[in-house]
């Protein structure tokens, strides 16, 4: 089957996860994934005193007492116990667990990856966060042909996990990580065309890719099987832009538009927060590197309808900056812009 075959075959595809989703829907749930409690995470990796968490079943006892009810994260452990501790703890006060699992790079690396999805679901989840890339396309990529034999080995990745996955019946949602365009990314769901795999749809993350955001997430939002929701405020600099996540409410974003398209696909789409505080990314569109791994066409197409929204959107308060402040402080305002978020979710997506 041809590309234009496959992009055909999107909206009815759309509708069966859509549909499958829907028949199973418990409600939809507001938590917090790893990225945003980013600081804290590496203030437990650096070994820094007076953190209040250190694992995955800690980390959800901390983010239930901010006000969410689940996490998404990893387990950080091969201990069957410790992934029975998180089920039951989800069990006792009506939470959720969604995971976090590492793709394998090749069949050799299968029997862990399997491992990793059994535990997981032995946690309570039915669906875990997966990226094909780890970093952003304009700095990973030096050309288009090496963003291709990535593409190529992604969609052979997807494909060797599929069986696993629906063996153990665990969902994976692929981030939209910066790596792929929204296109691209649907022709792969397409190629893969399986109900145990569609996307973890990041509200945020495409911005850095100059598309409009709102368009992203109602063209992805068929296939989502979770969120990461963010708030996002840009300003221009030398290079381009900078990006940044926002406390929910006082960014740019329409965030009402974006929960409604969410839940008109998925009832029971779980609502992740990723309120990540640190200081702004800087997207080099100006700079001739950043257009490598893209198409001859995509800078025309793009650029400057980015650019005019930058211009049209300043930042409406301050955004975060973490350089040179004591990690107390860095922690103190992390918990704040959390808690703020899980206060807004309550009110706009659980009233």
């Amino acid at each position: 089957m041809n590309r234009r075959a496959f992009i055909a075959t999107l909206p009815a595809l759309g509708l069966a996860r859509s549909l499958l989703a829907a028949s199973n829907s418990p409600g939809s749930r507001i938590g917090i994934c790893t990225f945003s409690c980013h600081q804290h995470w590496k203030a437990v990796a650096s070994k820094q005193e007076n953190v209040k968490f250190n694992d995955a079943l800690s980390f959800l006892r901390y983010a239930r007492e901010l006000g969410a009810q689940g996490v998404q994260t990893a387990l950080r452990s091969k201990d069957a116990v410790a992934a029975k501790q998180i089920r039951s703890l989800t069990e006792q006060t009506n939470g959720y667990y969604e995971g976090e699992l590492s793709l394998p790079k090749n069949r050799s690396d299968l029997a862990g990856f399997e491992t990793d999805v059994r535990l997981t679901r032995e946690a309570g989840a039915t669906v875990a966060r997966g990226v094909l890339s780890n970093g952003r396309r304009y700095e990973v990529f030096k050309t288009l042909e090496d963003f291709h034999s990535f593409q190529a080995q992604a969609k052979q990745t997807l494909q060797l996990v599929e069986p696993v996955l629906r063996r153990h019946r665990l969902k994976l949602a692929i981030e939209n990580h910066k790596d792929y365009t929204t296109d691209e990314l649907l022709d792969l769901m397409a190629k893969i065309g399986s109900e145990w795999i569609g996307v973890l749809v990041d509200t945020g993350n495409n911005m850095a890719l100059l598309e409009e955001p709102h368009g992203v997430i109602e063209k992805l939002a068929p296939f989502a099987l979770s969120v990461h929701l963010k708030d996002m405020a840009v300003q221009p600099c030398a290079d381009g832009f900078l990006l940044s996540e926002v406390p929910l409410g006082t960014g740019m974003l329409d965030l009402t538009r974006i929960v409604h398209a969410l839940l008109r696909a998925n009832r029971s789409i779980v609502f992740n927060l990723e309120m990540a505080t640190r200081d702004p990314l800087t997207v080099p569109c100006l700079t001739p590197g950043y257009w490598a791994s893209f198409g001859a066409d995509r800078k025309t197409a793009y650029l400057d309808a980015m650019m005019q929204r930058v211009k049209a959107n300043p930042p409406r308060g301050p955004i975060p900056q973490m350089t040179g402040k004591p990690v107390a402080q860095q922690l103190a305002e992390e918990e704040t812009n959390n808690r703020q978020g899980l206060a807004w979710m309550q009110k706009h997506i659980h009233s």
